[in-house]
């Protein structure tokens, strides 16, 4: 009987804790956690136990999430939402998780992000994995506006990879003064903007392979700089070796320590320097600024020479309209008299045909 009484007064305690498992879940109170995968769900399971530390409720048909939906998880750590379809986050869809530190919502279909979703109390969430997770690339315009809204001031790392994103909005992370870790590989990015990696001071890791870089010009570079601290991937881009990756192979040379990858960039195009390392490309190779003394003065001699060709070639035409002038005036005056007799002939037939009395008068003196 006191055992009884001692576990009726622990659950009146935990509340929650000794909530039975969900349908179509499964828990593990022994390991804190509870995993609802594959079920078919429609909605966020309801009655999870109140114990959970790890929530893993994946591979559903959960279309929309909302600050109702979670309740209850005030010890929920780790929460993992990948693969369910949802397309919409709610205003402080996770705000009641007062200690969660990482959020997955990879493969999903988010189109509409309310600019408070992600705000979480107390500022726990440590990591937060969007992979595959936008339905659209104006769903990026829509996350950058979450990013300043919500409270992520503590988030270390974020995972935006295999989304296909073409742009980054300006500052979209002025607010993440704490991350360490950006994923942006597997997208469709060819440039980086001024601003776009403000606030990344503490910066550790910038992933950007796989993308569609063809070069990397020198305001890219200036962003590079900004983040002191970062150690930058860059294989796997399509690099074309013109002269304008020219800054880009000077830098690189000389910030080799900063690219864990700096070996394996290669050109893609032109074909003649295709697989040809970035650490080999430079002035000699691109031959961007050599010029030859010797052909410069011949050029310059050759444009002289076709000067005074043109120049002589236009008093010959002067001199023969000289000769010629009186046949010219001559020719220009009978073509002025043909003009002006064809004009009033025009208006003669013009007038007989906007007076009927005058047509009549010429039909009698023809006859």
């Amino acid at each position: 009987m006191r055992d009884l009484a001692r576990r009726l007064a622990l659950c009146a305690l935990l509340g929650s804790v000794c909530a039975p498992c969900p349908q179509r879940c499964e828990c593990s109170e022994t390991a804190l956690t509870v995993k609802c995968v594959s079920k078919d769900l429609r909605s966020f399971p309801a009655g999870i136990p109140g114990y959970t530390r790890s929530l893993f409720v994946t591979g559903n048909q959960i279309s929309r999430l909302g600050p109702e939906s979670i309740r209850g998880l005030d010890n929920l750590t780790i929460l993992n939402l990948s693969g369910n379809r949802i397309s919409v986050l709610e205003s402080h869809t996770f705000s009641r998780l007062h200690r969660l530190r990482s959020l997955d919502l990879s493969n999903n279909q988010l189109a509409v992000i309310h600019p408070e979703a992600f705000s979480v109390p107390n500022q726990f969430l440590r990591e937060l994995n969007l992979s595959m997770a936008l339905y659209n690339h104006s769903a990026v315009l829509d996350l950058a506006g979450s990013f300043r809204w919500s409270s992520l001031s503590s988030l270390t790392v974020l995972d935006l990879s295999n989304n296909g994103l073409i742009f980054l909005p300006s500052q979209i992370f002025s607010n993440l003064n704490s991350l360490h870790q950006l994923l942006l590989s597997n997208n469709s990015l060819v440039a980086i903007h001024n601003s776009t990696l403000s606030g990344l001071e503490s910066l550790q890791e910038l992933h950007l392979t796989h993308n569609a870089f063809k070069m990397f010009p020198e305001e890219v570079l200036r962003e590079f700089d900004s983040l002191p601290r970062a150690t930058l991937f860059l294989r796997e881009n399509p690099l074309t070796c013109m002269c304008g990756i020219e800054p880009f192979a000077l830098w690189l040379n000389s910030s080799q320590n900063r690219v864990a990858d700096a070996e394996d960039l290669v050109c893609s195009f032109p074909a003649a320097m295709r697989n040809t390392s970035l650490l080999a490309v430079g002035k000699l190779t691109l031959e961007c600024h050599q010029t030859d003394p010797e052909a410069d003065v011949a050029l310059q001699t050759s444009y002289v020479f076709l000067g005074l060709v043109l120049g002589f070639i236009g008093l010959i035409f002067l001199f023969v309209l000289f000769l010629n002038r009186k046949g010219i005036k001559k020719r220009i005056n009978d073509m002025r008299d043909a003009c002006r007799e064809v004009w009033e002939g025009y208006h003669y037939r013009f007038e007989l045909d906007s007076d009927p009395r005058l047509s009549q008068l010429s039909n009698s003196a023809d006859a």
